[in-house]
């Protein structure tokens, strides 16, 4: 008697674990007998069929897919119809749909993801079908008399839904923080040229989720995509603020003009011509002194097709950034700041932490910033060897 009993709850554990590593799509469709539905898994941005079901006569169809973790999905009847799950392993869902157009009239159970989605996709093009209305207004008031005022007015009506959707969707955001649909609100659009959240402070959302979801979704391909959108960003606001200052400030500022190691005065601006990376480091940091050996390579393959490197060292001891360039044989031009107590360029440059490089074009001007490792190899692989 104990050991079936032992099989019995061996059975249901096995079978449990069963059910949390794969979620199951049930539903029906009007209309659509015969034809085939397909599930595919998005890899970031790009559809990968995993399965496909027949819908029977009756217009049921179900499909069982494994699944190690959350993830996104689209199921549909084509390309152009089709609606986005998010799905969680262990999840039973079931949808019924009451339109050919998929997406315009469904019910969803059994998968909360999914059913947040469902509420960001119908506000948004509840939200898309208003301004429609009101361009078309617009249009057709811009060939009659009174437009000086009727103008204006649908402006604002139009400016004011603009406004409300983005509320929406940091509401949302607010609400889901650790929720993989927030992924969603952050990339809505009203057109393919513009974001739901279209302010430059909503780069703090981006930050927020990417905190949140880093911690709950470690190794989830959408959420480290997510972090390295993030760091694109700052990169390039990052790079937008030192042109900035470039352009305000007099040219020498942005100018390092700093002796080499031969006692030589070299000035960045002195290289103009060629691609130049600057970068600062020290000696007594295990990781600028492993990326010099990475540099080394980099600069042996590019070097004679126009590549340079200016670097600068933060060390206060001499001694040491000698002793690091001559055991290392580092073959370009290395400098260190001309009072090491007061680091100028490394202020100017707002230098926070070691490694840090900026990458010039030929005309002195920062196209990149605090690329390191494989980033670095692509982008000078696509500056050489276009």
């Amino acid at each position: 008697m104990k050991r079936i009993l032992f099989l019995l709850a061996l059975s249901f554990f096995l079978f449990g674990c069963s059910n949390k590593s794969k979620f199951s799509v049930n539903g029906v469709i009007k209309n659509t007998k015969g034809k085939y539905i397909y599930l595919n898994r998005l890899d970031v941005d790009i559809p990968v069929l995993i399965d496909s079901a027949k819908i029977t006569s009756k217009g049921t169809f179900n499909l069982k897919v494994k699944a190690a973790e959350a993830d996104f999905y689209q199921l549909g009847v084509s390309s152009t119809n089709f609606i986005t799950l998010l799905a969680n392993p262990g999840e039973k869902i079931n949808l019924v749909f009451n339109n050919n157009n998929l997406f315009e009239n469904y019910t969803v159970k059994g998968s909360d993801g999914s059913a947040k989605l469902q509420t960001l996709d119908l506000e948004l093009a509840d939200t898309k079908r208003k301004l429609d209305s009101i361009n078309t207004l617009y249009s057709k008031a811009s060939l009659e008399t009174g437009f000086d005022v009727k103008g204006p007015l649908l402006e604002t009506e139009y400016n004011k839904l603009i406004k409300a959707q983005r509320k929406k969707n940091i509401e949302f955001i607010i609400n889901n923080i650790n929720s993989l649909a927030s992924i969603k609100a952050l990339y809505q659009r009203f057109n393919p040229d513009t974001y739901v959240l279209y302010d430059p402070h909503d780069l703090q959302y981006l930050k927020i989720v990417t905190d949140s979801l880093l911690k709950h979704y470690p190794y989830s391909k959408q959420v480290q995509a997510l972090a390295r959108d993030f760091q694109k960003e700052m990169n390039q606001i990052y790079t937008t603020q030192i042109q900035h200052l470039a352009s305000t400030l007099p040219k020498t500022k942005l100018d390092p003009d700093l002796i080499n190691i031969s006692g030589k005065r070299v000035a960045l601006s002195s290289l103009k011509g060629k691609y130049v990376l600057l970068a600062f480091w020290s000696a007594k940091s295990q990781e600028c002194v492993d990326e010099n050996l990475q540099l080394k390579e980099f600069y042996k393959l590019y070097s004679k097709k126009g590549f340079e490197i200016y670097q600068i060292n933060l060390d206060e001891n001499e001694s040491d950034w000698r002793n690091a360039v001559r055991y290392d044989e580092l073959p370009w031009i290395n400098t260190r700041e001309d009072d090491p107590k007061d680091l100028k360029n490394a202020i100017l440059f707002n230098v926070k932490n070691l490694p840090a490089n900026y990458l010039f074009d030929k005309e002195g001007i920062i196209i990149a910033s605090n690329l390191h490792g494989r980033a670095l190899q692509l982008k000078l692989d696509q500056l050489f060897n276009k």
